[in-house]
């Protein structure tokens, strides 16, 4: 897409002139630890995104468990275990090359969510990894993110998006399936359809 350079903001004061000053509350909610306020966010979202940058670029994975999956082990501190996954190890490789992350908790019905900026690191511990058993089935890696800003997010984009409203939610079947995906993606020489048929009974079984 070609853009007029006459119109694209180049410059922070000219972005900041755009938008105006922050609210007082924008500013007042942002604190450097985990306030009990915030610990009760993070111990009622069951989903989180992670995103970490790296030499190969940017990226944002998805996060889930029971609620409280990540452990706050002090105001400072968040335990994030690294379930199972396909190997591809993304956020991980990001991690060791850039430890910087940020962490955005979603509760489910709640339309405020909690971002939280730190620095991780991947750590194997055999104690650590005995805290988050599953099912008999122990992480391969817990992620020990040190909390450097905590602020909450308020509800207007959840809202905007009606996220949460069962009447907006969108069939399946409305969208191309993963094997569909994949065998259009290599021109047909992935098997999709038995890949779609194999695909929730794998899922099931290796949930963890």
């Amino acid at each position: 897409m070609r853009l007029d350079p006459a119109h694209l903001v180049s410059d922070a004061d000219a972005l900041q002139a755009l938008y105006g000053a922050s609210g007082e509350a924008s500013i007042k909610k942002e604190v450097d630890h985990v306030h009990p306020h915030y610990r009760a966010f993070i111990e009622a979202a069951p989903f989180a995104v992670l995103a970490t940058a790296g030499p190969g670029g940017l990226d944002a994975s998805p996060r889930g468990d029971p609620a409280g999956f990540v452990v706050v082990e002090d105001e400072k501190t968040l335990l994030l275990p690294d379930r199972r996954g396909n190997n591809r190890i993304d956020s991980l490789r990001n991690v060791l090359a850039d430890p910087r992350v940020a962490l955005l908790f979603l509760v489910p019905g709640v339309g405020e969510t909690l971002r939280v900026n730190g620095a991780a690191r991947i750590s194997v511990d055999p104690a650590l990894l005995a805290r988050f058993d599953m099912d008999g089935k122990l992480p391969r890696s817990v992620l020990v993110v040190d909390v450097h800003t905590v602020y909450f997010q308020c509800s207007r984009a959840l809202l905007r998006s009606k996220l949460w409203d069962p009447q907006a939610q969108v069939p399946r079947s409305a969208l191309p399936s993963v094997g569909r995906i994949l065998s259009d993606l290599t021109a047909g020489t992935f098997d999709g359809a038995t890949y779609d048929r194999e695909l929730p009974a794998r899922v099931a079984g290796t949930l963890y």
